[in-house]
């Protein structure tokens, strides 16, 4: 692969193409943005070698769809359109099932390839994009039987020579699956951003008394609406699943406190302690 076209220089599109660019020395990473600003960012920074447009696109190996879930669904069927026979399509996106189902039955479904490599910070835009993001993560690969068999296996070649380790999955098990160990995530961040800033209003000092826990259990919060917004939307019915849940769980946990069965409290902690178990197994 030689030519590999970027859409979205962001931290996901621009962390790929930092990789991409160390496991394959002669190629050429060209940028799309509809932000002017990242375009010209991502080429100072050395993310993308050359500015393109989607007029460029016959000319792709392969296309990395990184832009917000919504915008994706619009956009990849346009993409498919412009690319060559022996062009390669992937999207990043967190929710896989609204994507799948926009070019299902589009004439280059075969050089489609849906991916979801799990990584990422709370940063966004060029500046944000870090090497080695995706060495030893997960990346979700979903309906890997519709994309022909030459392209898929280029790009998985590319995935573990970035360090990554795939999972087969179909686009409803992830959005179910992905709906707890990363949508309820971000939520419970924000929403503990929020209680504290409202709180902070009468109490000047609490970020005073905020620590390391606080601040580890808050980062997400830092996280962009743009990207969000339409991941919560798309995945609305999990989402609102894993919602209910986590308050079941923490109305539970009130009421323990409230009656002070804190034997109750030790125990629900104690158990839960086997999720150590469960992140040494991932690592």
């Amino acid at each position: 692969m030689k030519h590999i076209y970027i859409i979205g220089t962001g931290l996901i599109g621009g962390s790929l193409a930092l990789d991409f660019k160390n496991a394959l020395p002669d190629c050429i990473i060209y940028g799309i943005d509809k932000n002017e600003a990242h375009l010209i960012e991502a080429q100072e920074l050395g993310v993308i070698d050359q500015k393109a447009t989607y007029e460029d696109l016959p000319n792709a190996d392969l296309v990395v769809l990184a832009i917000p879930v919504d915008v994706a669904v619009n956009e990849l069927p346009k993409v498919l359109n412009k690319v060559s026979d022996f062009s390669v399509v992937i999207d990043v996106g967190s929710t896989k099932q609204a994507i799948c189902k926009a070019v299902d039955n589009h004439p280059k479904r075969r050089n489609f390839l849906a991916t979801h490599p799990i990584a990422g910070t709370e940063f966004s835009g060029p500046k944000a994009a870090i090497q080695h993001l995706f060495k030893n993560k997960t990346n979700i690969i979903c309906e890997v039987e519709k994309t022909a068999s030459k392209l898929q296996e280029q790009v998985l070649d590319l995935f573990v020579k970035i360090g990554m380790r795939m999972r087969y999955m179909n686009p409803e098990s992830h959005d179910k699956h992905i709906a707890y160990v990363s949508h309820l995530s971000h939520i419970s961040s924000f929403m503990l951003g929020k209680t504290v800033i409202e709180k902070e209003k009468n109490e000047r000092d609490i970020f005073d008394m905020a620590g390391s826990g606080f601040e580890s259990t808050v980062r997400l919060a830092k996280s962009s609406p743009e990207m969000w917004t339409p991941i919560f939307e798309q995945n609305k019915q999990n989402v609102v699943e894993t919602l209910e849940e986590y308050i079941q769980n923490l109305s539970m946990f009130k009421q323990m406190i409230v009656e002070d069965d804190f034997q109750s409290v030790y125990k629900t902690m104690k158990d839960t302690n086997y999720i150590k178990q469960i992140l040494n197994g991932i690592h």
